[in-house]
């Protein structure tokens, strides 16, 4: 039986709404936008993020693109500073079984964060902290420090690279700080750079999933 249907019945392909897409996958990890139901719920529920923790900051991407080539080992515990939403942590505990803490100041992004491990089957903890609270005791517990698009105000750059110097002098953990290049982030790394001679700034450019370049700085 065929079924014949009026053509005024008919939408033109060209006029045809396709449902929003509410999210997307890079370097193996699944990032929701603000389309998506759940991010929608929390903003309705109050989570509002205060200091630029409202979305995901392209140089988590160069970092990840680092990491795949250089990767961590297995099960090596991560620290990601200025977390935002988690997404770098996430990927590091998806693609190397690491046991991932983030901090931030703004305690509105952590249940950002708890919702993309959840959706990305992973955990991961939040802790809400600044740079400048993580003592030489705290930093002592990981292996590798990440951060990345947090060195936009120079007051911030300064935290980190007291941070760094802090871990540093511990001799245990590696530290990864990436940016597009401010200027706060680029005398920051020249001060690091000329006090440590086994330091190293990185240049990195993407093409995919986005375009981004700039720099990592890497402290063993």
């Amino acid at each position: 039986m065929v079924i014949r249907y009026p053509l005024a019945t008919l939408a033109h392909p060209a006029t045809m709404v396709m449902p929003a897409q509410t999210y997307r996958q890079a370097f193996g990890v699944k990032i929701l936008n603000s389309a998506h139901p759940d991010i929608r719920r929390l903003k309705r529920e109050g989570h509002d993020a205060a200091i630029h923790g409202n979305k995901f900051w392209n140089s988590s991407f160069l970092v990840m693109k680092y990491l795949k080539a250089n990767p961590p080992q297995q099960g090596a515990r991560i620290l990601e500073i200025g977390c935002g939403w988690g997404l770098l942590g996430i990927f590091c505990a998806k693609q190397f079984g690491a046991i991932v803490t983030g901090i931030d100041a703004d305690p509105a992004v952590g249940p950002y964060l708890d919702l993309h491990a959840k959706v990305n089957g992973v955990s991961m903890t939040f802790e809400k902290k600044t740079f400048s609270q993580l003592t030489a005791k705290h930093l002592a517990e990981f292996d590798l420090i990440l951060g990345a698009d947090i060195c936009f105000w120079d007051e911030l750059a300064n935290d980190v690279y007291r941070l760094m110097k802090r871990a540093k002098k511990l001799g245990q953990a590696h530290s990864i700080i990436a940016d597009p290049c401010r200027p706060p982030f680029n005398q920051m790394a020249e001060r690091v750079l000329a006090e440590n001679s086994d330091a190293r700034l990185l240049r990195r450019r993407l093409s995919s999933p986005v375009r981004a370049s700039g720099d990592l700085l890497w402290v063993p």
